[in-house]
């Protein structure tokens, strides 16, 4: 079916697909949006004080005075003041980028997955990202995440159509989008590096010295344009600017790398533990260091209406704040398994798929396999041997990835030619379904859907495998069914506030307060921070 709009046909086969995931994306990550209020608090109290001046803006302060700065790069924290400049303060305007983020990164993954791999192929790779559990988490946070994983997909079509064209100006466009990333959140934007190295050097037209000269010149760039933030923040005198947040050196090119970087796989202070529960019944009073005639006379500024803190209750549950051990099976266990692995074993079958069919060194289906297939294998291996500080929520990076793994080799199992589709097919649908029956069991949720699964998939994969003429529509409906406890589960994020530093879904993840997100301790705790200093002469900066 097609339509005509202004002399061109807009064939709705290609677009109803791509407009259903958008729908679902904007769904999963909008609805009962503002209930989060400001979420990660770290972030949103920055975002205010870079709005009080050009000097906290460009060195993303995170106090009014410009005493310290914010421990990430700046890009996705300008584009949240820019928002709240424009739309004003408030946690809509906070959390809106994150979520339209979201939403064009399905977009973008449908366009790019359909133009290599098919419509079949583009419609199961936007699904499946859109009803990510821990993708859609961070699009409803103001965490930065969701932006690096919307500039790490655009690199990666950047780096496919470079490969296809061989044009040196579109491989420095995704070496651009890559260095934009890695000033969105460092070091992690990298991961999507392998994969189209490998991807262009393998695939890309001409001889093997012009694709070397072709990426060495790309990576120049893409080193330059990251650092460059950093070197200028790192050249300014000291005192005129605020002290490097989480540095022990002052020094962005040292947070950079150490803090933010090596020291997340290799291992430092503050990783995988247990962490401090929330207190129960907490005695709202200030510390005994701080109490004092002195300082509970001393009157405190009253908050800015849009801005008080909404108190609750405390409650004794505190989020999962790490993984457990690193292991070959870490993305499955506790902590990680139930915000990642609802489709990965699929999008692992998939791969192999996609590998058995031989494509050509010119094929677009072997290039998308480097670049999306080593951005996949980069970010699981990355965050299963790491022993420093990750949290569960980063393993929405591996969203495109899984996703695209997925639709393609999805794709490539329809073709019943080949003599090791049908059992591949049968395997991926049982090993997904068994991997979701046991993530559901652990969570105790949807007791009904464990028991239908695996018949409901396994009858919709004999169908794909036994009715030629039904393959590729057997193969939707499979999909179809196995994204229905992926997308159930990622849409209780819409149930309770998000807890803003660790934002997960699912029925039992520890949800924030809204508002400000304070409970009653850490209000009179931060009350009686703020009376001991007024009471000793601060100045108005500190």
């Amino acid at each position: 079916m097609a339509l005509e709009v202004k002399g061109a046909r807009l064939d709705w086969r290609r677009v109803a697909p791509m407009l259903g995931a958008i729908v679902l994306a904007a769904l999963l990550n909008t609805w009962a949006l503002g209930q989060n209020g400001y979420a990660n608090v770290y972030y949103s109290a920055g975002v205010k004080s870079m709005l009080l001046s050009w000097h906290n803006f460009l060195f993303v302060s995170a106090d009014p005075g410009g005493l310290v700065s914010i421990d990430k790069p700046p890009l996705g924290l300008w584009v949240q003041a820019a928002s709240a400049e424009v739309f004003g303060f408030s946690p809509l305007s906070l959390l809106l980028p994150q979520a339209i983020a979201g939403v064009v990164a399905v977009a973008a993954l449908y366009v790019i997955v359909r133009k290599r791999f098919g419509t079949l192929a583009a419609t199961a790779s936007a699904l499946t990202l859109a009803a990510f559990p821990a993708f859609v988490a961070v699009s409803r946070d103001n965490n930065l995440d969701t932006l690096l994983i919307l500039l790490m997909t655009l690199a990666c079509g950047a780096a496919l159509r470079a490969i296809e064209t061989g044009r040196l100006r579109t491989l420095l466009g995704s070496a651009i989008l890559v260095a934009l990333a890695f000033n969105t959140k460092a070091l992690a934007a990298y991961l999507v590096v392998p994969g189209i190295a490998a991807g262009y050097l393998c695939c890309a037209p001409g001889p093997p010295r012009r694709r070397v000269g072709h990426l060495l010149l790309a990576g120049l760039v893409c080193g330059v344009l990251s650092l460059a933030w950093m070197v200028a923040v790192d050249l300014a005198p000291a005192t005129h600017r605020p002290f490097v947040g989480s540095s022990t050196d002052n020094s962005e090119l040292g947070l950079t790398f150490g803090y933010n970087g090596f020291g997340r796989v290799g291992g430092q202070k503050g990783g995988p533990g247990p962490g401090a529960n929330r207190e129960v019944l907490p005695k709202v009073q200030a510390p005994a260091a701080m109490s004092g005639a002195s300082t509970s006379a001393v009157r405190l500024p009253e908050p800015s209406p849009d801005v008080a803190p909404k108190v609750a209750a405390t409650i004794t549950e505190v989020p999962i704040a790490f993984g457990t051990s690193p292991g070959p099976l870490r993305l499955f266990r506790s902590g990680f398994g139930d915000q990642d692995a609802w489709m990965l074993a699929f999008a692992l079958f998939g791969l192999v798929a996609i590998a058995l069919t031989r494509p050509a060194r010119r094929d677009p289906r072997l290039a998308g396999l480097f670049v999306f297939g080593g951005f996949l294998l980069c970010e699981a291996g990355f965050l299963s041997v790491s022993r420093g500080i990750v949290h569960p929520y980063y393993v929405s990076a591996l969203g495109p990835g899984t996703a695209v793994m997925v639709g393609a080799g999805l794709a490539a199992m329809a073709r019943p030619a080949r003599r090791w589709s049908h059992p591949l097919i049968l395997a991926a649908v049982l090993a997904t379904a068994a991997v979701q029956i046991l993530l559901l069991h652990r969570a105790h949720y949807l007791g009904v859907w464990q028991v239908m699964l695996v018949p409901v998939a396994a009858a919709g994969a004999l169908v794909a495998v036994r009715a030629r003429r039904f393959s590729r529509p057997g193969l939707a409906a499979v999909l179809a069914v196995l994204l229905v406890a992926p997308t159930a589960y990622t849409a209780t994020t819409w149930s309770q506030p998000v807890q803003g530093t660790f934002p997960a879904a699912g029925p039992r993840a520890v949800g924030g307060n809204g508002g400000a997100e304070l409970s009653r301790a850490q209000l009179a705790t931060d009350e009686a921070v703020m009376r001991y200093v007024l009471s000793h002469g601060a100045g108005g900066r500190f």
